[in-house]
């Protein structure tokens, strides 16, 4: 109980990140021609456009993989107060939204870019308090 106290805004991200990623993680999965019928039209005007499917594909894994490392780290930081890997599960969060931005600047859908930045405020807080 006390590594819950002692370390509840980074627990309150990491699930944060959990919902976040895992949600868009499975979405994806569920809805793969949806979400590639969408993005190909959103990137049909950009040096992207033949890229869609490999670009959900490491969004997707990325994702995922965060999601899960964010699951770990709650575990360990309740477990025994570890936080290396809730620290790893933050800075891959941040680098996965940095290529998330990349898109829609590329795309010029700048409300949606406009939209990742509160996201990357959220993981950028949970890097500087874990390292």
């Amino acid at each position: 109980m006390e590594n819950i106290t002692n370390y509840i805004t980074e627990l309150l991200i990491l699930i944060f990140i959990v919902i976040t990623f895992l949600q868009s993680g499975l979405d994806k999965i569920t809805d793969w021609k949806g979400n590639i019928g969408w993005l190909k039209g959103h990137f049909s005007k950009t040096f992207l456009a033949g890229q869609v499917p490999l670009m959900v594909a490491i969004i997707l894994v990325l994702e995922v993989i965060v999601g899960f490392m964010a699951l770990v780290g709650i575990f360990f930081i309740i477990s025994s107060g570890q936080t290396e890997i809730a620290l790893y599960a933050n800075v891959l969060a941040a680098i996965t939204l940095l290529m998330l931005l990349f898109g829609q600047r590329v795309a010029k859908d700048y409300a949606g870019a406009f939209t990742i930045v509160g996201y990357f405020i959220v993981v950028i807080l949970g890097v500087t308090l874990l390292s």
